[in-house]
């Protein structure tokens, strides 16, 4: 991956400290995002951190920034507020689009999901929203100057301790959260929709990941995060977030491209169609009612958005093979309850030449009949499997006819 300064300005001219985490080669990018980070947090937070590069990993390049007043960013933290940090989003985007492009997924973690969600409505590209152990409103962060709000109702400005750090909290910050008390803006989010939360989550409760939900509209998902803490400190839950959200947002960061590449007329009866999805890798693969997705995984220079050649041979002999043995079954009234294959393929010395460099092609099948079967019946079964059509086809050693359409025009 490829680590990017980025520098812009907020709605007050003040320079506000950004990195871009791009993937390693520019045309394996599927989409822009941008991360907003929690509460008092900053953009090296570990969370942030991993889930941008994992995330550009796959394929999504995603900036993340310092709010107002943090981390490397100018400006003073207790002037700011959450509409600031809304702002802040907007102003980050518009400047994403005009030196790379507009940004198609928000990530929000934390009070930063409650940005996202509110930033959402005013950037046109967005198709896209995640959370992560987000609250549903901004308002919930309240109950942390609960000791401090007569000092701030009083003076106008407190000293609150959070984490490790003390910040200086006025009056005009609690003002402007009573403004976001409301769920509405998430019922009028005109985006995908992806929550993520753990149900252990300390500093913001499940609850509020429920809120969000039960608030939203179609299409929405939600993705436990179970047992992460609220920071996802460990390594392991902030990378499997990431391949959860790559994997989700997909669909939505490529929609016009994938719409583009359909088919323009009716393929003939068993006639399938691949198109490109990117300059590397990643492939669109159409049936007359299908659509699926080819790719490499990572450590091949692929963005891992889906099966690769080898696997969905595989997956397409072990289909066969596995339909094959229920017909039969079923046709026999074998008292088979599941079937399961699996597959590996690999390039292997040929017995007769253990000492030479010749190699063949080995595909190992191994099948778990499950069911009150004699053994009859299973080396049976065993036998049907080989006359899988797929099988049979592979064994035969099929004659493949190149030829070259002029796609010039």
């Amino acid at each position: 991956m490829k680590k990017i300064k980025f520098e812009f300005n907020n709605a007050n001219g003040e320079s506000l400290a950004g990195l871009l985490e791009m993937p390693e080669h520019d045309t394996g990018i599927t989409g822009f995002g941008l991360f907003a980070h929690c509460f008092t947090c900053g953009k090296d937070i570990a969370a942030a951190s991993r889930i941008s590069r994992a995330l550009a990993a796959r394929g999504i390049a995603v900036l993340r920034f310092d709010f107002t007043g943090l981390g490397n960013s100018d400006g003073d933290f207790a002037n700011s507020n959450f509409s600031s940090n809304i702002d802040d989003l907007v102003q980050a985007a518009q400047a994403l689009q005009i030196q790379y492009q507009a940004p198609q997924i928000l990530i929000g973690h934390s009070l930063g999901g409650a940005a996202v969600l509110a930033a959402a409505s005013q950037l046109d590209s967005i198709r896209a929203v995640v959370t992560i152990g987000a609250p549903a409103t901004a308002q919930h962060v309240k109950h942390l100057f609960k000791e401090q709000s007569a000092a701030i109702a009083s003076e106008g400005e407190a000293v609150v301790t959070l984490g490790v750090r003390e910040f200086s909290i006025r009056r005009q910050f609690l003002d402007d959260i009573d403004n976001y008390s409301s769920t509405d803006e998430i019922r009028q989010l005109d985006a995908a929709l992806l929550v993520m939360h753990s149900p252990i989550d300390q500093v913001v409760s499940i609850n509020e990941a429920s809120r969000i939900y039960q608030a939203a509209k179609h299409p929405r998902s939600f993705i436990s995060l179970d047992g992460a803490d609220h920071l996802l400190s460990r390594a392991a839950d902030a990378e499997y977030a990431a391949s959860m959200i790559a994997s989700w947002a997909s669909r939505y960061l490529e929609s016009e491209q994938v719409k583009e590449a359909q088919p323009q007329a009716d393929l003939l009866d068993g006639e399938v169609l691949i198109t490109e999805q990117n300059h590397r890798f990643l492939r669109g693969m159409y049936s007359n009612q299908h659509f699926l997705r080819a790719d490499e995984p990572l450590k091949y220079g692929g963005s891992d958005l889906g099966p690769s050649p080898y696997d969905l041979l595989l997956m397409s002999l072990g289909a066969c093979t596995s339909m094959t043995l229920r017909m039969y079954a079923n046709l026999k009234k074998l008292p088979l309850d599941d079937v399961e294959v699996r597959l590996l393929h690999e390039r292997v010395h040929a017995e007769d030449c253990v000492d030479c460099d010749h190699r063949i092609e080995r595909i190992t099948r191994r099948i778990t009949l499950h069911g009150e079967l004699d053994a009859a019946q299973r080396q049976r079964l065993l036998e049907i499997a080989d006359r899988c059509p797929v099988h049979r086809t592979l064994e035969n050693d099929p004659q493949i006819v190149t030829e070259l359409i002029d796609g010039s025009g």
